[in-house]
């Protein structure tokens, strides 16, 4: 190949041209008429010793220099491509290639980079193309970069593969890779081992929930969710989302979860939680925040009562399928501080569903987030089935992939309506106690003719009078009116409460024989499978106790 007819597309080679063709410099005005005698002796001496001129780079020898330049060099030209030339590193790199056959067969290493369309693009565009970082056969990484050149007028062009070895830069960003993975995976470990590995499953509810990771390209977040059974057949859920990713934002979600089983065993209500939890997650870290939703199921109430600190409205469904939100009240995030929290409570009957998400199940960059709420509620309006079906249907209709760039959370549940022979198993009954000393005589026939309809066992109808004597005696002597006796039962339990007008806690302890009295709360915390008290609003109590019911074969 004759490279003398070929020329890079390069902007400094009409300027170089132009340079060439420009007049010498005009002699010294100084010297004109002179004889060379004029120029003085120690000037001349100085002239004489100037290094000569260095060659302009059109004058170096081309094939010398990329024979010798260490980045794979190839030439094609024509249509077809047909090779002209390749350098001693392209020949060291992938071996001799023959000139003058077309790249297809000449360069396979080219053709399996898929670089032959880039080839016909540059010829056709006249505008060079660079592919990033490509492995060749050879093991190794190069970035190909394709410049058009042209041979001259009207003989057609070609094309200058120019390849650089970026080998050392691939494996630098492959590990770097591999480490984000690694600590992704660690993050995504820790977070799901941080969620409940089963949900508790309530008598009265039916619960689902879902956690999707964000993409490969995010980080984990801090979104979580719990179920707590409470007692007396109350069920205590939370869903809420830690800000920041990471490992720092899964831990503090552990921590959080972990505080609000705690708390939730006190019994206290929703506002009450959020306000321990606002505390708890200042002393954690106070740059970090957090948004919650912490709700109370009382299946005699047939409510929701909840608190919100900062975080999205759950979305209800009643049976009729009109779903509704709960706006109000709403407070600042976790870890704020200097902020009273307060309770709301919304209808949850039989038959229906309510669900509480984060925020990467309705926020998009894109769209407004209450446009991804109203979204959510008309999914919602027409998901039916069980909780894992409608939890699994929200997350699709929403959109969320194995590459979403958020972590999301759902949480479903449903207080079913019972029908025929299960309707059976879900019974209620409820004495009002007006006082004296002819209460408790009542209070022992009443439980008795409830247990005796409801086909209790002997064994089993007599602890349930018992403990329903001891709390209503108890109640009487330490507790004030209105006075209430309760019994529920389910397919797995019989709770009976007695609820009065004080709101000082009993506790179990330890009575003395001399003592008269004491005992009341031993027998029952005895005999029971469960017991346990709480305040109620309006300033009483509740005092309950389980029975686990046998199970049938």
């Amino acid at each position: 190949m004759n490279f003398t007819r070929w020329s890079a597309r390069l902007p400094g080679t009409q300027r170089r041209a132009a340079a060439r063709t420009e007049p010498t410099a005009t002699p010294d005005r100084r010297g004109e008429g002179r004889g060379e005698g004029a120029v003085p002796a120690a000037r001349a001496e100085h002239l004489t010793d100037e290094p000569p001129p260095v060659p302009a780079v059109d004058d170096l020898p081309v094939r010398e220099v990329l024979d010798r330049t260490p980045a794979l060099v190839a030439l094609v030209h024509g249509t077809d491509h047909r090779l002209a030339y390749v350098n001693e590193a392209y020949a060291a790199a992938f071996g001799a290639r023959p000139p003058g056959e077309p790249a297809r067969d000449a360069l396979p290493e080219l053709c399996e980079l898929g670089l032959l369309p880039l080839l016909d693009q540059v010829l056709r565009s006249g505008k060079p193309r660079t592919l990033k970082s490509r492995k060749a056969p050879d093991g190794r990484s190069y970035t190909f970069t394709c410049t058009p050149v042209r041979e001259g007028a009207g003989t057609g062009g070609g094309v200058l593969v120019f390849a650089t070895d970026v080998t050392d830069h691939a494996e630098a960003a492959e590990r770097l890779r591999a480490s984000e993975r690694r600590q992704r995976e660690t993050a995504v470990t820790l977070q799901r081992s941080l969620l409940p590995q089963e949900l508790e499953q309530p008598d009265d509810l039916r619960i689902a929930a879902t956690y999707h990771p964000g993409g490969t390209e995010a980080a984990v977040g801090g979104d979580w969710y719990d179920v707590i059974t409470l007692g007396g057949g109350r069920t205590a859920l939370v869903i809420g989302d830690v800000m920041g990713r990471g490992v720092r934002a899964a831990a503090v979600m552990g921590q959080l979860r972990t505080a609000v089983r705690a708390y939730a065993r006190l019994d206290l209500p929703p506002h009450e939680v959020l306000q321990l939890l606002d505390g708890l997650a200042t002393e954690i870290d106070a740059n970090q925040i957090a948004t919650c939703v912490y709700a109370i199921h009382d299946p005699n109430e047939g409510r929701l009562v909840y608190a919100s600190a900062g975080h999205l409205p759950i979305l209800v469904r009643d049976e009729s399928g009109t779903v509704q939100r709960t706006d109000e009240p709403t407070g600042p995030p976790l870890g704020t501080g200097g902020w009273m929290h307060s309770s709301g409570s919304i209808a949850l009957g039989p038959g229906s569903t309510a669900v509480l998400y984060t925020d990467g199940l309705v926020e998009r960059r894109d769209a407004d987030l209450d446009e991804g709420i109203a979204a959510l509620e008309r999914a919602l309006a027409g998901a039916t089935g069980t909780p894992q079906v409608v939890c699994d249907r929200l997350v699709r209709t929403a959109g969320v992939t194995a590459d979403h760039d958020d972590d999301v959370a759902v949480l479903v549940l449903q207080h079913p309506a019972r029908t025929g022979p299960d309707a059976e198993l879900f019974r209620n009954a409820a004495l009002e106690l007006l006082g004296g000393v002819e209460a408790a005589p009542r209070a022992r026939a009443f439980a008795s003719g409830v247990l005796t309809s409801w086909r209790f066992p002997a064994d089993l109808h007599d602890l349930g009078v018992l403990a329903a004597s001891e709390l209503v005696a108890n109640s009487l002597q330490h507790g004030t009116p209105p006075m209430r006796l309760r019994l529920r039962r389910t397919d797995r339990r019989l709770i009976i409460e007695v609820t009065d007008g004080d709101d000082h806690l009993p506790r179990r302890r330890r009575a003395e024989p001399g003592d008269e009295s004491g005992r009341g709360i031993a027998i029952v915390a005895t005999i029971a499978s469960n017991w346990g008290c709480r305040r109620t609003p309006g300033g009483g109590k509740a005092v309950w106790c389980e029975f686990a019911l046998p199970r049938t074969p």
